[in-house]
């Protein structure tokens, strides 16, 4: 088994992003750490297509999931998407392949150099991202964004009464994670199991994997707690990115603090594939809505 992978979730919609992430982790991963995508069993022929000089290794997502139970795979084929991929992700770990990884969105990519001392500390244990996202959360009070400090304090709120935590408010991301395959599980057998649940349960029940896996190791401790501050650079909105590149800042700057940099789907819509969906129209108004960061 090995100590430590990179890992990502994906599907067709995705197939540039993860184009670009897979060239940037050839550019950027000098240890040469092994590189896993999963994506539905029947895109497995598509990705390979595109993929097929660059240095990753494809799964299906549907063996991810019998890993972790025969039935799960038709559960999760019930769920909705962004449902489903929450579950594929955080039951990773069931293939045995490795003890940890970096559980990467197609929207990444890195920008420098990347070693596996970037995400585990030296007893081995995983960096984990835990703070009380101040700086997201005061952003979006100048922006006049209540909606996201509403959604951070009841998602907060709702996974804290499930495990029974009273005290502060933590964010367990943004992502890209660090998660060890320890953590999930405790998860697995102090939790779920004994409720008679799946993961897939959890999720719907309360749709934040990182929170999942975040109030496990807090109640468990599965693993030492090394808490940092995010790998990567996230832009959650439009405005962000425009604030920051007014400002001069860039991704040679960003390097000095962060692995890469995630620019959110929904405001990169170009990236899509085969092409930008909707009608010129639609297409028209995203595009001007980029440029007014309103995304």
């Amino acid at each position: 088994m090995k100590p430590f992978v990179l890992y990502c979730k994906s599907y067709s919609t995705d197939l540039k992003r993860v184009v670009r992430l897979t060239r940037s982790i050839r550019q950027h991963n000098i240890e040469n750490i092994p590189f896993y995508v999963s994506v539905p069993q029947t895109e497995l022929a598509l990705f390979r297509e595109h993929l097929a000089e660059l240095p990753v290794e494809l799964l299906a997502d549907e063996d991810i999931l019998h890993a972790a139970h025969p039935a799960l795979a038709q559960q999760v084929a019930q769920m909705p998407g962004y449902l489903a991929q929450q579950v594929v992700k955080s039951e990773f770990w069931r293939l045995g392949v490795c003890e940890a990884y970096l559980c990467l969105d197609s929207d990444a990519f890195f920008i420098r150099p990347i070693r596996s001392s970037d995400f585990l500390a030296p007893d081995g244990a995983p960096y984990t991202m835990l703070d009380e996202a101040h700086e997201l959360l005061e952003d979006a009070l100048r922006h006049g964004r209540q909606r996201v400090i509403d959604d951070f304090v009841r998602e907060a709120n709702l996974v804290q009464q499930l495990f029974g935590r009273p005290g502060r408010r933590y964010s367990f991301g943004p992502f890209p994670l660090v998660w060890h395959r320890a953590v999930w599980q405790s998860l697995d057998q102090n939790y779920l199991q004994p409720r008679g649940m799946t993961l897939a349960d959890a999720i719907t029940q309360a749709p934040i994997e990182s929170r999942w896996y975040g109030e496990a190791l807090l109640a468990w401790q599965a693993v030492p707690l090394h808490p940092c501050q995010a790998l990567f650079k996230v832009y959650h909105y439009a405005w962000q990115y425009d604030r920051d590149r007014r400002r001069g800042i860039c991704n040679e700057q960003l390097a000095q603090f962060h692995c890469g940099v995630i620019h959110q789907s929904a405001w990169e819509r170009d990236m899509d594939w085969p092409r930008e969906g909707g009608n010129w129209f639609s297409r028209t108004g995203r595009r001007l809505r980029r440029l007014l960061g309103r995304i």
